[in-house]
């Protein structure tokens, strides 16, 4: 990833992908629970972030799994992708924490 932070989409890709590995529909479902239904990814998009993720090595294959007659494809957080997610957990809190700063001191000086 770059040093301007990844998009919201990655990032709640690899936050689907913290705590379990999860086939395709699952992460789409994960992601939509994480954003409280707002950020809601169509199967193309989903896979066009998985693949570049994994490009960058920062998901991984996990394993396949024949489920009703489809192939279920089962990603996994990599190291360098939980390095990755945590840097940019660590990066929005920071930048959450300056506006929220800024808003307090807009507030109190009375600025409308």
């Amino acid at each position: 990833m770059n040093s301007r932070g990844m998009t919201e989409q990655a990032f709640l890709v690899l936050t689907a992908l913290a705590d379990e590995s999860r086939h395709g529909y699952g992460i789409a479902q994960e992601v939509e629970r994480l954003s409280g239904g707002r950020v809601q990814l169509k199967i193309g998009t989903l896979y066009g972030v998985l693949d570049r993720l994994a490009a960058d090595e920062l998901v991984t294959l996990d394993r396949e799994e024949a489920h009703q007659g489809r192939l279920r494809r089962y990603y996994r957080l990599t190291d360098r992708g939980a390095r990755a997610l945590e840097a940019e957990a660590v990066r929005l809190a920071e930048n959450a924490r300056y506006a929220t700063e800024r808003l307090r001191a807009r507030h109190a000086g009375g600025t409308a």
